[in-house]
């Protein structure tokens, strides 16, 4: 784990990415986040198995490049967005939508 997020892991995980292609992936007990784009794969493993209290078996990243944005005569970037797709060990879930 680095150094950067060692005090506070909370800070890597930003939010759950619901798509149709990830609520696929549910399925297969894999979940998708949106990470800090500093995050390592031993952050957000941490981040995760502390959060949630489960046991992560694998994690992909994905780090796309920047797109540009404009709004009418002004450019600029949109923020800078990595994904990360959690492998759960057999038998752990997370709950994403409070039940009612």
């Amino acid at each position: 784990m680095t150094e950067r997020f060692q005090s506070r892991l909370a800070d890597v995980i930003r939010r759950p990415l619901i798509t149709e292609k990830a609520t696929r992936a549910l399925e297969l007990n894999q979940y998708t986040f949106e990470v800090d784009h500093r995050a390592a794969k031993p952050d957000i493993k941490a981040a995760i198995e502390q959060l949630f209290d489960v046991k992560v078996t694998g994690i992909s990243t994905m780090n796309p490049p920047r797109r540009s944005r404009r709004m009418g005569r002004f450019a600029g970037k949109r923020a800078q967005v990595k994904k990360a797709v959690v492998r759960l060990a057999e038998g752990n879930s997370i709950q994403l939508f409070p039940e009612s």
